[in-house]
């Protein structure tokens, strides 16, 4: 290349960028030059020389992106198997600005081509992203759509250990990758480690998204929220009486009763000696037990109390006294004194079911069907017909008397994707794709409310614990909440970038969270309508949530099937909790909240210490078989994927779910 070209190169080169003061330097210096002045003559330096040649290929030659990230890809699926795992996160977030790049210049056939050829490397893992990345096909659509503008304004957090990125680098500068050397520097932050490469090639934070958005979850994240229980609750007269130890205090003094019986029968019955020692074990683990549930209660009784901010409803001497009844039968749950699990099995609804739900004493189940029915079955009902299945199929839905063993409610003109009970389970709540949500009471069969509000399908909605208010979520990416006597909203919740999945109210109904297709959790002031937590770190959408009893912690599971924990107060995951292998459809907190049972697409349900979750240290947290310690117990179904799970009152494990027939 001849110096002059190289002049008029540069000089167009920083006229094109902007650097205005850096052309009029340039101008003075080839002044001088020209004059005799000495100089540094950039000409004759082979490297920028190198370098100033590989500017000059045309900026628009499409073909440059194909070649890098092909050559790139290569190198880092030729690498050893000890650092590949690290090298090859940079491929996602270097495929998807390559392909954004291609765009914005108008290379639409080019960046079409490039997409179609790579994309299946990134399918497991990014499959919903590429497909929304899929419709980006003008450099318009950059600029409009919320979705490529998040990725744009972003970085990339990639964490690396020191060997990785040095081979890293020295490829880019042994090839003289320009191009993607760009685009890694302007997309990719590195957090580099030293010492050897982390083992767990799937590890949730080795690579997260972090930029203008990160910045946005960080300013919102220092809002205070005020996360302890209501004032003068139920729970908190009953905790203030003593109502809750009586159970353990009572459970141990019949340990000790037992303990002297025994010891009498070992004194005077040699011959009996193996029963007794079974009898011991048996007392020592109701000593443990005991100690549990007070050491449970009295962490619970340090929760703090908060007022409310919404007009909470009356409650009758009757339903109260029932409640506290409950309340008082409670079973005391731990790590060694797991729950009962009833399991009711929808059959024969050729994958019509899109949702069901449980009545809090296991009396009710309903379910949301894809021909816009809801259909509610009394469990005593059909005890006295002599069946056990929830059946669905026209021709085999009628019992021994002649009459259909469920009850039809009709009214939604679209597939009904979620019904809830009501916490005394009186009214069902129902939504729906026809963009409207339905109030139904189980005394009158009959539909009272049809509220109307949402502009697209309605994926959920859930009653508050104190059942006058509900909340509800849609695919119109906003959420809203409602009282039960007026059919507009009360509030509306917007700023989640996609589908809002998945809605569920904190325990003193001051706040809601919402579960989203962009792969984050948002919680929500109930008076304000404004968002006061982001919770970052999903890989999928979020598909179900829950709150702990005492409003301090939430769980959230994906389509990946893992569930994490979080603390509400700091936004902080504090753990991962893995072991489904497919979607995460419910979760459920025990009532002293120390399991969480989860439901999955898997046909599992699983039950975590979640108790011992919130206590590991940092160094237990790297420990690769933490995650199976905290795993108490794995329940299979035959075929049945878990749509819904719900610990009543008194702490018994209800789950539901269709079977389906297993794949050939």
């Amino acid at each position: 290349m001849d110096p002059e070209q190289v002049d008029e190169f540069v000089m167009g080169y920083l006229k094109k960028k902007g650097f205005n003061s850096a052309v009029k330097h340039l101008q003075e210096s080839l002044h001088h030059n020209n004059n005799g002045t000495n100089s540094i003559d950039y000409h004759n330096d082979p490297d920028l020389t190198k370098l100033i040649r590989s500017f000059s290929q045309s900026e628009n030659d499409p073909t440059r992106y194909r070649e890098g990230y092909s050559k790139l890809r290569s190198w880092g699926y030729n690498s050893l198997d000890l650092y590949k795992h690290e090298l090859l996160r940079v491929m996602y977030p270097v495929f998807i600005h390559s392909y954004m790049d291609l765009v914005g210049k108008g290379h639409t056939q080019e960046a079409r081509a490039f997409f179609k050829s790579f994309r299946k490397d990134h399918e497991e893992i990014h499959l919903r992203d590429l497909q929304k990345l899929e419709g980006v096909l003008s450099p318009s659509h950059l600029q409009e759509l919320e979705f490529a503008c998040s990725l744009r304004q972003s970085k990339v957090n990639i964490k690396i250990c020191q060997y990785s990125y040095d081979l890293l680098l020295q490829y880019l500068h042994r090839t003289e990758s320009t191009l993607m050397l760009g685009i890694i520097n302007e997309h990719i932050n590195f957090q580099v480690y030293s010492g050897q490469p982390d083992s767990a090639s799937d590890n949730l934070e080795a690579a997260t998204i972090v930029g203008s958005f990160q910045e946005t979850a960080d300013h919102v994240n220092q809002k205070e929220i005020q996360w302890g229980l209501l004032e003068d609750s139920l729970e908190d007269r009953l905790e203030k009486t003593g109502g809750l130890l009586s159970d353990s205090e009572k459970g141990q003094g019949e340990s000790k009763a037992g303990d002297m019986v025994d010891s009498k029968k070992r004194s005077t019955e040699i011959g009996k000696q193996g029963s007794s020692i079974k009898k011991l074990k048996k007392d020592k683990a109701g000593n443990a037990t005991a100690k549990v549930a007070r050491q449970e209660t009295s962490m619970v009784l340090q929760t703090p109390r908060v007022k409310p901010e919404l007009a909470m409803p009356v409650m009758s001497t009757d339903v109260e006294e029932s409640i506290l009844e409950d309340l008082r039968s409670r079973v005391q749950l731990s790590s060694v004194a797991m729950p009962s699990v009833s399991f009711y099995t929808f059959v024969n609804t050729h994958n019509g079911l899109n949702s069901s739900s449980i009545s809090h004493d296991g009396s009710l189940v309903a379910g949301g069907f894809s021909d816009s029915s809801i259909k509610v079955w009394d469990m005593a009902k059909i005890g006295q017909a002599g069946s056990c299945a929830l059946q669905d199929e026209n021709d085999r839905n009628v019992g021994l008397c002649g009459r259909r063993s469920y009850t039809l409610l009709l009214g939604h003109s679209g597939p009904v994707y979620s019904a809830t009970f009501s916490p005394l389970g009186d009214y069902v709540l129902s939504s729906s794709a026809d963009t409207t949500i339905r109030l139904w009471s189980t005394k009158l069969n009959a539909n009272l409310v049809c509220y109307k509000g949402h502009n697209h399908t309605v994926w959920d909605a859930q009653f508050s614990p104190f059942w006058h208010y509900f909340a509800s979520c849609s695919h119109d990416r906003t959420a809203r909440v409602w009282s039960m006597d007026r059919i507009q909203p009360l509030r509306m919740m917007a700023g989640h970038l996609s589908d809002v999945d998945c809605v569920q109210w904190h325990p003193n109904c001051n706040y809601i969270a919402t579960g989203s297709s962009d792969k984050t959790v948002r919680l929500w002031d109930v008076q304000t309508g404004e968002c006061v937590r982001i919770f970052i770190g999903h890989r999928s959408m979020v598909l179900s949530l829950a709150m702990s009893p005492d409003g301090r912690y939430m769980a959230s599971g994906d389509e990946d099937g893992t569930i994490m924990m979080w603390e509400l107060s700091t936004a902080r995951c504090i753990t991962p909790l893995m072991g489904h292998n497919s979607c995460v459809w419910t979760l459920s907190y025990s009532g002293e909240g120390s399991l969480l049972a989860s439901g999955s697409a898997d046909c599992t349900v699983r039950l975590w210490d979640v108790s011992s979750s919130t206590k590991l240290t940092k160094a237990e947290e790297k420990n690769g078989n933490s995650n199976r310690l905290r795993s108490l117990r794995t329940f299979p179904t035959k075929s049945t994927p878990v749509h819904a799970l719900r610990f009543s009152r008194r702490n018994l494990l209800f789950a539901a779910g269709a079977i389906s027939k297993p794949s050939s």
